[in-house]
Parts: structure tokens; sequence; C-alpha cells
């Protein structure tokens, strides 16, 4: 059991009887009437973010989560398979367990939530940012830049994300894993 003192980015809670990790957090002490926290919460199973309210100082239950670092092998009719780096046991996570699996390339080192108690892993999660090959893409317009447009591109993966005009094909890109978006060019 923990407390709304407790709170912090990253902590998982059994909440409605589903596991949810907090995402953003805020302590409101308001002039009038009694404290409380603004939290927005991502259901691990389903990847859906709720917005709740906590008065402060409530008692919530909290779930045993360790992380623990794996290599995405490959992808066959069961699922995703993974190999854990310590012990080089072999895992599969179905589907709907790996999200952003668009983006994710053979040899890519990511991070799995396991339930402690249980040790049934709960999802794979990526690093912040990861490199790619830009496989595709239409030519920029010369002179175009005055503005800050976008432009499809294609990388190594398959997944289609929107980079800048100046990026061509063979150029080594880092895309931000939470919501697709270019961030910068790679040397």
């Amino acid at each position: 059991m923990a407390s709304t003192a407790d709170f912090r980015n990253g902590l998982v809670l059994n909440y409605n009887n589903e596991l949810h990790v907090i995402t953003e957090f805020q302590h409101v002490k308001p002039g009038k009437g009694p404290a409380f926290v603004r939290t927005k919460m991502r259901n691990i199973k389903t990847g859906r973010t709720i917005d709740n309210t906590f008065n402060a100082g409530v008692k919530v239950e909290t779930a045993r989560v360790e992380q623990r670092p794996h290599q995405f092998l490959y992808k066959d009719d069961y699922g995703y398979n993974f190999m854990d780096n310590s012990t080089f046991e072999q895992i599969t996570l179905p589907e709907e367990l790996v999200p952003f699996a668009d983006i994710m390339k053979e040899g890519q080192e990511v991070t799995i939530l396991v339930h402690a108690e249980t040790e049934q892993p709960l999802t794979a999660e990526l690093p912040t940012t990861v490199d790619l090959v830009v496989t595709y893409t239409e030519p920029g317009l010369r002179g175009d830049t005055a503005t800050n447009t976008l432009k499809p591109a294609t990388v190594e993966t398959g997944a289609r994300i929107q980079v800048p005009l100046f990026v061509d094909v063979d150029t080594k890109i880092r895309i931000k894993t939470s919501d697709y978006s270019y961030v910068e060019r790679v040397k």
C-alpha cells in the first residue's frame, strides 16, 4: 500500500482490478478545500490513458513490477520473440502486449515489464528514441524551407512517419517512440 505522497512517474497501481502506470501527476492545494492529486494513468493491458483525481493521503494498492532488459529477435505466427539478456531464455509476447512494434527492428533492446508475484509479462517498452534509416521518401522542393513543412517517409521497419523536407533516402534519423515524431538526423 502506498499513499498519494508516494506517487511518482512509473509507479504501477492496482486500480479497479487492473494494472495502471502513472504517467503524470500533480499535487494540488487549492485555497479553499482539501488537497488532492490529479493523475494521468495508462492501462498496461489496453494502453488507454485515463485521468483520475485522488484525495490527498488516500491509500492505494501498488503492484510490484520488475523491468527486465530483453533483445527483440524476430516475429512469427505466435507473436514477438524476445531473449532475456542475462539468462538467455526466450519468451514470446502476443501482438497486443507490444505497442509500437512497427518501429522495432531485430536486435533492438527493449524493457519487458514483468509482474513480480506471478512472473507474467505485462508489456514491452521501447527506449524513448530509436534510430532508423529512411528507405523511401519523396524529394523535397528546393527553397521550401521557410515553414516547418513535413513530408511522409517510410523507414526500414516499414513504419510511415512525418519528416522535414531536407531528409532524403538512406538518411539515418532518430524517432521519438511515444508519438512517432522526428527528432534529428543521426551521423
